[in-house]
């Protein structure tokens, strides 16, 4: 019986993308709209990750705030962190 070996090298268990407790919020006279609210996810390479949820429950948001195309005003990325290929 031969050994399988099942390590593997540092780039391909890393995670390509790597969201970590995203905040976006919008900020309104009428208030404060928490629009994603603590999202965290990795993806990793050669993976798919789909978004998926009601209507309104932040999935475009998460995708327009990873690309940092959110409208300043009225919303602003107020926390978490994005990281791309480290």
């Amino acid at each position: 019986m031969n050994a399988v070996d099942l390590s593997r090298d540092k780039h391909q268990s890393s995670p390509i993308l790597s969201v970590r407790g995203l905040q976006t919020y919008f900020f309104t006279d009428a208030g404060v709209a928490r629009a994603v609210d603590g999202v965290s996810f990795d993806v990793m390479p050669g993976r798919t990750l789909a978004l998926v949820g009601e209507s309104g429950c932040g999935k475009s948001i998460t995708a327009l705030s990873i690309l940092r195309l959110i409208p300043d005003p009225p919303g602003r990325i107020v926390g978490g962190s994005i990281l791309f290929e480290g």
